[in-house]
């Protein structure tokens, strides 16, 4: 992982599209700070396009995907997308699964749940499970007391065992029956809300996170960048770029990364100009 400061000007200019993490990239100790919502209302006022590519549920997704500065929301890992136009209020959506499929693999996650709690004690079924559509949030440190790692890896080896794919973010272990991840629905949102060939056009987009649920993004991105926290987890690819300040601070630290590259006293091409 590089400084973002070695992030050359010319680089950092021709960035149009800014994906990112939420929980501890855009948040802080589990909020929100203004300064975060500004940095996504800057970033879209300089022509960007931003989106959110987030473990977190579809009922949250629906709100940030209306609410926020942002031009659409990709939620629970990959399952499914959101782009709200403000203009004519309509919800444009994609989904990983069929609404049959979803309820079906419901029926099994109910039963993996039971066998987790039963198995890992002191782990908590995450606070936004009853928003969520396709996955089984696990909490091992949001709302419960932190657990050790080999707690964690014994929720992530129960999915495993029962056939369902598991991705561990900042806060939850995320489980799920099929193959999508951040990545695949990032690929179908862009395409199919924006007209991005997300292949082509990969040294214009930047994505920022900080957790092992983010590798396949860090692995795909020429520019991804790690807030600093990423240093706590041995996360399976690392970003190309890494911020000086953790979480909320890191992003605006991108944020103003990519909005000075554009000013005309920066326009050199020095690393870090």
């Amino acid at each position: 992982m590089r400084p973002l400061s070695d992030f050359p000007a010319a680089d950092r200019r021709a960035v149009r599209v800014v994906l990112t993490d939420i929980d501890d990239t855009l948040t802080t100790d589990g909020l929100l700070p203004s300064a975060s919502l500004r940095a996504l209302e800057m970033l879209s006022e300089a022509g960007m396009l931003v989106i959110p590519v987030t473990g977190r549920p579809a009922g949250w997704c629906d709100h940030f995907a209306r609410m926020w500065p942002v031009d659409a929301v990709v939620g629970e890992n990959g399952a499914l997308y959101l782009a709200y136009d403000k203009k004519l209020r309509t919800m444009r959506s994609g989904f990983a699964k069929t609404e049959a499929e979803r309820r079906d693999d419901r029926r099994r996650l109910d039963v993996l749940r039971d066998t987790i709690l039963a198995a890992v004690p002191g782990a908590g079924i995450a606070s936004d499970q009853d928003y969520r559509i396709a996955d089984l949030a696990v909490d091992f440190c949001e709302d419960v007391t932190p657990l050790p790692q080999d707690a964690i890896d014994r929720i992530v080896g129960l999915f495993h065992q029962a056939g369902a794919t598991a991705k561990v973010s900042s806060i939850h272990v995320n489980g799920w029956f099929g193959d999508y991840d951040k990545l695949t629905m990032t690929r179908r949102c862009l395409h199919d809300v924006f007209n991005i060939d997300m292949d082509g056009e990969n040294e214009t987009i930047v994505f920022a996170g900080d957790s092992p649920n983010d590798a396949p993004m860090f692995s795909f991105f020429a520019n991804s960048v790690g807030v600093a926290n990423v240093r706590r987890f041995d996360v399976p690819a690392e970003p190309a770029w890494i911020t000086e300040n953790e979480s909320a601070d890191g992003f605006c630290e991108l944020t103003e990364a990519l909005l000075s590259a554009r000013r005309p006293a920066n326009n050199d091409d020095a690393p870090g100009g």
